[in-house]
Parts: structure tokens; sequence; C-alpha cells
């Protein structure tokens, strides 16, 4: 893009500020900045701007609405189930989705999430759970399970090297596809594009939900369509318990012919910072934990039991023509107004005290009500949850070592191995993905 071609553009949407330090910038810095003014989106400018109008509004309340129904899949139609995703991934037509565009910055760790260490005695990062497991099931299934994995523009080239030094920890190249997420100016109050220098745009994370459009926009959905891949499991990187694709999850998704099968569990309590999945005038939504009020999230069942006993720990499936259909249509927009260091009018830095301007983002639960057909399935937390969030406390790597710990040393103790409290266990999924698997070894003790 060339000045002239900027200057147009810029003024022609109301945004000529961002080139008002221009004769002060050196040769890379307007360079840069002609390939930032490059990828804005002035259409989803002009919504963010509508949106502002009624940004001063309070935020609606969640409304009426009931707990969405919970199944616990069990007997012989879940092992009918079981048999149906097994057929699918030995077939080819599963793929797993990653969203793992966040920084490890709130653990004290520079660097992708993905490469945080969790192994409690190797140090083996999150990404590295996650593609053992995939090639796991390649193993399992005599399959090739493609693994999409979704960055951002802070932490692609570290994911990417990640992969590299670590030999894509034994999956084939060809079958990790990485993609970025999309970026978003923050605007002021009155819609202006933040800049956070003199030559540059202040950008963050369209939201999860931005997946959906960058899926389409780096050619993952032509690729999931070239390998005849029909469901995808969707998961965050946060966690090192997800099972990833397992066969019942895929089956009882395929068997439902649903667009989307969410995965929730029993909340650790009644404030536990997790949406929960509702009917509200006739349709499957989400509702976030903040929308709800201290009523809500107490009340409690004529048995006792919370009311919302059941949260979503963003653990789906999705089938691949849902995805695709909903690429294509606009997402809702959420802002959130925060505190952003922008340069004032004589190009100086300024660290605002109080928020000063929006950010915009896209969630993907917001595809629920266009499904039409969803089910939602309970599952044992202890098996399959315990994320990496938070430096201490709960969903911290202290409780996520805790309950690998726990959970292995029960799948040791099915297969007849005991082992000392005092010793340390890691297990390599891609040598075991289940109790079961790891009972077939044949392990012996001594």
């Amino acid at each position: 893009m060339e000045f002239t071609d900027a200057k147009t553009l810029l003024e022609t949407n109301g945004q000529g500020h961002v080139l008002a330090f221009w004769d002060k910038l050196n040769a890379d810095e307007q360079t840069a900045l002609l390939e930032q003014i490059a990828t804005l989106d002035f259409a989803a400018i002009a919504r963010m701007q509508g949106i502002l109008k009624d940004a001063g509004t309070p935020a609606a309340a969640a409304g009426a609405f009931e707990p969405a129904p919970v199944e616990v899949p069990e007997g012989d139609a879940l092992q009918a189930c079981v048999a149906k995703g097994e057929e699918l991934l030995a077939a080819g037509k599963v793929a797993a989705l990653l969203v793992a565009g966040g920084q490890g910055s709130r653990l004290g760790y520079e660097g992708p999430k993905g490469a945080y260490p969790i192994g409690p005695i190797t140090d083996r990062s999150l990404f590295w759970f996650h593609a053992r497991k995939i090639l796991g099931l390649n193993r399992t299934y005599k399959t090739r399970v493609p693994f999409y994995i979704m960055t951002s523009d802070t932490n692609d080239a570290a994911t990417r090297a990640h992969f590299e030094e670590n030999d894509y920890f034994g999956l084939p190249r060809e079958d990790v596809f990485f993609f970025v997420q999309g970026m978003w100016p923050a605007l002021t109050t009155d819609g202006k594009i933040i800049l956070d220098k003199p030559g540059h745009i202040f950008m963050s994370p369209d939201g999860h939900g931005g997946m959906l459009a960058a899926l389409d926009r780096s050619g993952a959905l032509e690729d999931m369509a070239k390998r005849g891949i029909e469901q995808v499991f969707f998961f965050q990187v946060d966690n090192p318990m997800v099972a990833i694709a397992d066969p019942s999850f895929v089956g009882i998704h395929a068997a439902k012919g649903a667009d989307m099968t969410l995965k929730v569990c029993k909340k650790r309590d009644a404030h536990e910072g997790m949406g929960v999945v509702v009917i509200r005038d006739g349709h499957y939504a989400m509702v976030e934990y903040s929308e709800l009020s201290d009523e809500q999230m107490e009340r409690t069942n004529a048995d006792g039991s919370l009311w919302l006993a059941y949260g979503s720990p963003a653990i789906h499936m999705f089938s691949y023509a849902f995805l695709k259909s909903e690429a294509e249509r606009a997402m809702p927009l959420h802002l959130a107004f925060k505190k952003i260091a922008m340069v004032n009018e004589a190009g100086e830095i300024v660290k605002p005290e109080k928020p000063n301007g929006y950010k915009f983002e896209k969630f993907i639960f917001d595809v629920i009500p266009n499904a039409k057909t969803l089910a939602c399935l309970d599952f044992d937390r202890e098996q399959e949850f315990s994320p990496v969030k938070n430096a201490e406390g709960n969903d911290s790597p202290a409780t996520t070592k805790r309950d690998l710990q726990k959970k292995w040393r029960a799948w040791l103790e099915a297969a007849g191995v005991t082992v000392p409290a005092d010793t340390l266990i890691e297990i390599d999924p891609a040598y075991a993905l289940d109790a079961a698997q790891l009972k077939a070894k044949g392990l012996q003790i001594g």
C-alpha cells in the first residue's frame, strides 16, 4: 500500500489521525505502519463504532432461561457410539482443533502458553501432551488425525519454533496446520483508532470466535475438505487432561447428527467461573458467569443440588458442515473497556489511570443458537479437566500436576501396579491414552 492510498482510505473512514506523525517516522516505521493499515477491516470497524453508541447502556441481564438438559451416556447405546467414533477415527474423518493464541504471562512464563512446562517429571510442555495424544490416536486407530492450531501474531513464530525444536512431537509435519487468529484495533470512546506509538496502531486478538474467519482465511477449511474431514474436536491449550477426540464423544456427536456437541461438567462450586448452557426463548445459548446474579448461581433444586450445576470447559465437537456455514456468517461483537497506553496529540505515549478504550472480541459460543441439533454431555472432570490458568490457587500448575498424578496413579492401580505415594508418575499419551490401554500393556511390578 502506498502513502496516498492509505491517506485516502483513512480519511474516507474518518481515521486520518493515524498518519498524524508520518513525517517523524523513519523508513522502516513508515513501511510497518502502511502494512498495518492494509490489514484494517473498515467494515468491521464501522460495526464496532455502531456498537459504541450503546456502550454506555447497562449490559442486559441474562433474562429468563432454564438449564439445558445434560445427557449421561451409558450402556449399550454408549458402546454403539464408541464403535461409531472408532469407525470415524479409523476412516480419517476426524480432526483436532486447538485454540492456542495466548501467552504464559499470568503464569510468570515468557512465551506461548502451550510451551509452558507441565510434565511432573520431565517438564514437558502443554503442546507435548496434546500432540502425543494425537499420536496415540494415530497409532491406536491406524489413522492420521490432522492437527489445526490457532496461534496469534504474538506467539505464532515461537509456537512454530517449539514444534520444530521438538520434531513435531512425533507427528507427521504435513498433518500439523498452523493458522493465525485475526487482530483488531481498539477504539476510543468516540470511535477513533488508537495509536500506542506514533507509527503503530494498537491491535488485540479478535477472540476465540475469530477462529471461524481465520479457518476460512488461512485455507484450513479447504484443507479439511480435501482430507474428507466430517467431525472436528475443539479444545483449549491450557488443559493437559483433555481427552482429545475420544471415540465416545466423536460417536455420540455423529450418531445424533449434531451441528455441535458440548462436554459439560459439575462445577466445583456455585461461583466457579464457567459459562452455562441454557435454553432461552426456545433456543440453546451460553450464559457467561459474569452475566449471572448471585441468586441464580446459588439457587438450588428441591434435593439441594445446584440449579446451574454444570459448566462448560470449552470442549466441543463440531460438524465440518456447521463450521463452514458459520465461517460465512457475521458473528456478534463483544466489547471490553480497558486501560490502553496511547499517543496524545503531541506524539507522547500516555499510560491512563482509568479505562480509555474499547477492545472487541468474538466468542465461539455465539454459534450455539444457530445449531439445528445440539447436545450437552456430562463427563468426569477428575479424568479430563484440570486447566492451567493461574499462577497459584485453583487451576494452577500445582493443582494440575496434582490431578495428573491422581489420574495416572489410578490407571496404574487398575493395571495391578502399586506405586509408592512419594513417587512421581508421568505417562506418555502416545504409550497409553487411557487406563484400559495401560492395562493391556501387561505391566509387571518390579
